[in-house]
């Protein structure tokens, strides 16, 4: 027997934060619809989340990168007459070479995944949250989103700010309804997402300093969206460089980012 009420869907949601972020609605007694590339994996977090938490999850398989496919997901959680209370737009990818390098449908790829697909889901979820004047909306954007960019992932920073600004707008709108929405923004959080956007582990030991846990980095998210917080900054090290990215003189901004982001960099 489901609960009706509690139902979380969480995108990118086979490992790292995404994966967290299912573990702990689980935990807060949450049926789960859990959305992702990789069935295998899938299907052994839902497995294990059903074995240990006696929740009910549907699993989706879906390459949310493709067009429309975040209205297409939408349409499959509503064939299973699921009404969702808490979305997790999480899913992300980077590409790390030179744009001019890249394909034009790299690029669109990218835009859909981190831009259309979670406008498209928060827009779709968003009659059924206020008219139960409850729901919850998390953005995962990231520290990237207050950067001056540098080379590589030349979209990543514009999308990740699009985020940001889309969750400020919309929570705006709907949070006197009882819907609040967050744009988080991590740090460094140790995850396999270098891995699978091909960044060498090597060219980040410089950022270990404000690493932390998918956990850590998910408690505070959570916690912090239910105080209806817009901008959540997980992590003491992490806010230390939100600060400095949000208030110093341009020019000191782009002597931090970019050789950071010269580090990532796998050239052309």
């Amino acid at each position: 027997m489901t609960k009706p009420d509690k139902y979380a869907l969480i995108t990118g949601a086979s490992s790292g934060i995404g994966a967290a972020f299912a573990r702990h609605a689980a935990i807060n007694g949450y049926d789960l619809g859990l959305c992702a590339r990789r069935k295998d994996r899938l299907l052994d977090i839902s497995e294990k989340l059903q074995q240990d938490h006696n929740v009910a999850v549907d699993t989706f398989c879906a390459d949310l990168g493709l067009p429309g496919a975040g209205l297409n997901l939408f349409k499959q959680v509503q064939k299973l007459g699921r009404k969702v209370n808490i979305l997790i737009n999480n899913a992300g990818i980077s590409i790390a070479c030179s744009f001019a390098k890249t394909t034009y449908e790299q690029q669109l790829r990218f835009l859909e995944l981190t831009i259309n697909t979670p406008v498209a889901l928060s827009h779709a979820v968003l009659p059924h949250m206020t008219k139960q004047g409850w729901g919850r909306i998390l953005n995962i954007s990231s520290i990237a989103a207050l950067s001056s960019g540098g080379k590589g992932h030349t979209l990543y920073p514009a999308g990740k700010a699009f985020l940001l600004k889309f969750s400020q707008s919309l929570a705006a709108e709907v949070s006197e309804q009882g819907v609040l929405v967050s744009a988080v923004l991590p740090g460094f959080v140790a995850t396999e997402f270098q891995q699978a956007n091909n960044i060498d582990p090597k060219s980040m030991q410089s950022a270990k300093w404000f690493t932390q846990s998918p956990e850590q980095m998910v408690e505070e998210a959570w916690r912090r969206n239910n105080q209806g917080a817009e901008i959540i900054v997980p992590g003491l090290s992490a806010k230390i460089m939100a600060l400095l990215l949000r208030y110093l003189p341009e020019r000191m901004v782009r002597a931090i980012t970019r050789p950071l982001a010269e580090k990532a960099y796998v050239g052309d």
